[in-house]
């Protein structure tokens, strides 16, 4: 199980890797939407109300299409009015709105920790739809507007807080953070992980292009540091927040569509929140 978790890891680098450093912005943005789409797939799967259904699996193709669709309107020379139009309301007001239900909505739902309730829902259903297609677009954006320096230390934020809240419940792990949901995970874990978070973030800020060097070049160091709180905390509660699906619907993993990982859902659970939030605060206009 171990090495094929490790063989798997280091293809999925490899393959990051190297859609980060081609020199098309295409590589990294069919990847973004080949994982979009199955983690769409596979968060549908969880939460659709009338099972077995073929409609995640063509909602996620059907999304697949759209994505790439409207790439190549933002990758070509003129974009068209009608996604000009369809940029604007993405960015106006999907993510902002995704990015609220995040904070309070999904929060509100990890906090009460209903791990027994229904597992099919319309609502999660609807909400899946539109946090991926608001993830989506945020880390799109961010990448065509900063670069890919600045989406690789925004993933390693999340990064660094999950690794540190690994090691930091495992050393000091005292007082659980949410038993109904996930009994392993602690309050002291969190605490670490987002204190690793928000330190790479000013450690990172050094460094040109990346983001925290674009945070602080809009916000004081007080507002640097609330957001690398903000954002942290946010990463734990994505994860926090499909483990409260998966209980739901009685499964260990999103899907097994990585072996020794479980599914896409599954590795990218805390970026989805992270994202939308992203952009708002890196100041990237999609008007």
């Amino acid at each position: 199980m171990l090495v094929q978790r490790v063989i798997t890891a280091v293809v999925l680098l490899a393959v990051l890797a190297g859609a980060l450093l081609a020199a098309s912005p295409w590589p990294l943005v069919v990847l973004l939407g080949l994982a979009a789409a199955c983690a769409l797939w596979e968060w549908l799967r969880l939460t659709w109300p009338n099972k077995p259904s073929a409609v995640p699996a063509a909602l996620g193709l059907l999304f697949f299409v759209f994505a790439m669709a409207l790439s190549f309107q933002w990758l070509g020379d003129e974009p068209s009015l009608q996604v000009l139009a369809l940029s604007a309301a993405l960015g106006g007001w999907l993510v902002p709105a995704v990015g609220i239900a995040w904070v309070v909505g999904a929060t509100v739902l990890v906090v009460r920790g209903n791990a027994q309730g229904r597992a099919g829902s319309i609502c999660l259903s609807l909400f899946a739809i539109a946090a991926v297609v608001a993830a989506w677009t945020a880390l799109v954006q961010l990448y065509l507007a900063l670069g890919a320096w600045f989406l690789v230390s925004l993933m390693a934020l999340i990064w660094c807080a999950d690794i540190a809240a690994y090691f930091s419940g495992k050393a000091f792990g005292r007082h659980k953070l949410a038993p109904r949901v996930s009994p392993g995970k602690t309050w002291e874990g969190a605490v670490g992980g987002i204190a690793a978070a928000t330190l790479w973030v000013f450690v990172s800020r050094w460094w040109p292009g990346s983001f925290g060097d674009v945070l602080a070049a809009r916000w004081p160091w007080w507002g640097v540091a609330i957001i690398a709180v903000l954002l942290a905390a946010l990463s734990i509660v994505g994860d926090l927040f499909e483990s409260l699906l998966k209980r739901r619907a009685g499964v260990k993993d999103s899907s097994q569509l990585l072996p020794g990982h479980g599914g896409v859902f599954d590795r990218i659970d805390a970026l989805l929140p992270v994202a939308p939030i992203a952009l708002l605060l890196s100041g990237v206009s999609m008007s």
